[in-house]
């Protein structure tokens, strides 16, 4: 029998879970890490690497390595441009103006890059559950709009998924601490997560889960927090050696290795050193970074975005209708809620409440996730699951201004009817013009999508009625329909050809997910072996960097000798197992010779083959670790619509 997940689809990591003996448990994946990095990469060679394996080359193959996909999924082109410039892969136009990554003369979609992610989750879990995994519950943000909801199913059915039900990120959270509720209480879930922040207010008890608001924004995360401290560090190594650093793309990406891990330090010290030896060189030699970021100058630069997550807190506070005194808990979730600033920003804002994080912040979506899969598949107890709407839904009529239909924060599953009439004499057709968002004028909203009803009776403006009915799914999937009450003529959309990917691409695409599954595995030890080498040869050349002059000349010509190999057979795709092998112990050698010679704990060494990026947490400090209804309404009911005549 196949087991059924819940995922958690991140910008920067992804979580998969599963209820095993009545209890939601993470599962860790291959690597034996309880999270996974959204990352893919395609090297030169052909080969094509997910998570920790593709984190792990990303500074030497910045244009192959794509990152936070989930930030352009289900989006146009046209529609992502400061998305564009904050990372280093190459995000085109493809076709009618859909998002695609240009890797090495191939496109590849949104959808696709988080297939391959959500393909490994599944595997992985398999392995760990010992039977086939096929369906899931994925989560996605509360802001996510129809076209990114509808890419994020496709997504899963190309990863060979089937998407039983997507749900809001707060919702799977507050499931996560709700079934034990035996009293019904107002929770604030705060969602700060990688790419995404979002704010809901529930009530939670008695088996109910019931989404009273929601805010967000869709353009704020821990990535931006990481774009704060890259620029920083950038901007001091350019006044101090005249080179700006965002110029190269692999100093770049070490650039922001550095500031993640930095971040995650500051949360709980107050200083943290940053030593990138090597970063760059000009005319008169190599130059190395090497700073100490205080956690003070940290909250100094970002400050203005800890203060952004205010304002969604208070638009979905006063949406519901509560005060600060009326919220019981507060739920954390994503890592940046680690962050102290962002903590006392919740306590400040919630009346000195001190934020519930009982459940890791990091897992707490999937472990939500996964409880809604197993009740879907009847495991668990039924759970009332009460999402709403994010955005409100509309049409464009007379004037060119929007009607809504059916309001933001309104309960889903749902279905809403409007009555509305013709603009002009006789006219034999109109145009509906699918709307979402909250502005007043048309043009100023979200197109969803637009259809054409043929054959309305010819009448004199007003006299026609024809029936517009938005009928919103469990998944936050519209399907639209219009008719005319009078000749029966009926057309109805499926808002999904947004996500841009037709039936057939979305069948190439599965079909390549599965073409490659044999290759990934066959090379998987080779890259991780070669991975493992290079790893090695980078701490060696940092521990260099580090030693100088100190370093005994003997030992510094071995060191040189074997980098010069191992420069050599990491290139070489045709390189044997055992040279790489062989390379990375004699590498690890040399580092604790090198360690020996300078004196003091180094840290541990360099890792091999499955180490963490650079062997993993070597070289600190003494070895520190990296670590209305209108619908069927009266016949007076009606609104003038501006539609056209055929």
């Amino acid at each position: 029998m196949a087991k059924a997940v819940g995922i958690d689809l991140g910008t920067t990591n992804s979580v998969i879970a599963a209820v095993v003996d009545g209890t939601a448990t993470v599962i860790a994946n291959a690597e034996g890490q309880r999270t996974t990095p959204s990352v893919v990469a395609f090297t030169e060679q052909g080969e094509r690497l997910v998570g920790q394996l593709a984190r792990r080359q990303a500074i030497l193959n910045p244009k192959g390595t794509i990152t936070s996909a989930k930030r352009f999924i289900g989006r146009r082109f046209d529609e992502v441009g400061s998305e564009i410039h904050a990372v280093s892969f190459d995000v085109v136009s493809g076709p009618d103006g859909a998002v695609r990554f240009d890797v090495h003369g191939k496109l590849y979609s949104p959808e696709e890059i988080s297939a391959l992610v959500l393909r490994k989750l599944a595997e992985d879990a398999a392995k760990f559950l010992g039977e086939k995994v096929s369906e899931a519950v994925v989560t996605v943000p509360a802001y996510f709009n129809d076209a990114q909801r509808q890419a994020t199913k496709d997504a899963g059915r190309i990863a060979g998924l089937e998407v039983l039900r997507i749900i809001n990120e707060p919702t799977a959270a507050a499931l996560a601490y709700g079934l034990d509720k035996k009293g019904h209480e107002t929770v604030l879930v705060f969602d700060l997560g990688g790419g995404t922040f979002d704010v809901s207010l529930l009530d939670v008890g008695d088996g109910v889960v019931e989404v009273r608001a929601t805010a967000g924004d869709t353009h704020l995360g821990g990535d931006d927090f990481d774009r704060r401290v890259v620029d920083y560090l950038a901007e001091d190594f350019q006044r101090s050696d005249g080179i700006d650093l965002r110029r190269d793309p692999q100093a770049l990406q070490r650039l922001f290795e550095a500031a993640e891990k930095a971040k995650v330090e500051l949360s709980s010290v107050t200083q943290t050193t940053i030593n990138l030896p090597f970063i760059t060189a000009d005319a008169t030699g190599p130059k190395h970074l090497n700073t100490t970021l205080m956690r003070s100058t940290f909250e100094e630069v970002t400050h203005d975005l800890v203060e952004r997550c205010r304002g969604p807190v208070e638009q979905a506070m006063a949406d519901a209708k509560v005060t600060a005194d009326d919220i019981d808990e507060v739920i954390l979730v994503g890592g940046a809620t680690r962050m102290p600033a962002v903590q006392n920003l919740v306590r400040r804002m919630t009346g000195g409440k001190d934020p519930n994080m009982t459940v890791n912040p990091d897992e707490v979506v999937a472990l939500g996730a996964a409880i809604q899969a197993a009740v879907l598949k009847g495991e668990m107890k039924d759970v009332v699951l009460l999402d709403v709407t994010p955005l409100s839904l509309g049409i464009e009529t007379l004037g060119g201004v929007m009607t809504k239909v059916m309001d933001r924060n309104t309960t889903i599953p749902a279905r809403r009817t409007e009555t509305f009439s013709t603009a002009e004499d006789n006219q034999s057709a109109v145009d509906v013009v699918v709307l979402q968002g909250e502005r007043e004028r048309a043009s100023d909203n979200r197109v969803l999508g637009r259809f054409r009803l043929e054959n309305v009776r010819p009448a004199p403006r007003g006299e026609p009625q024809v029936e517009v009915t938005y009928d919103v799914d469990a998944n936050g999937i519209l399907n639209v329909s219009a008719r005319d009450k009078d000749t029966g003529a009926e057309q109805r959309i499926t808002i999904s050809e947004s996500s841009n990917l037709d039936k057939s691409e979305v069948d190439r695409m599965v079909s390549d997910a599965e073409r490659y599954r044999a290759d990934d595995a066959r090379i998987r030890e080779v890259v991780d072996a070669r991975n493992g080498l290079d790893a090695a040869a980078y701490q060696v050349e940092r521990r260099l960097g580090e030693l100088g002059d100190v370093a005994p000349e003997h030992e510094r010509a071995r060191a040189q000798l074997l980098l010069g190999d191992a420069r050599q057979a990491v290139k070489d795709d045709s390189a044997p197992l055992e040279r790489l092998r062989s390379l990375t112990g004699e590498l690890q050698q040399i580092y604790h010779s090198l360690s020996a010679s300078g004196g003091g704990d180094g840290g541990p060494g360099p890792g091999g083959p499955g180490g963490e990026p650079g062997g993993g947490p070597g070289g600190g400090p003494g070895g520190q670790g990296v670590p209305g209804q209108r619908g069927a309404t009266e016949d007076e009911d009606v609104i003038d619509a501006e539609f056209t005549t055929d």
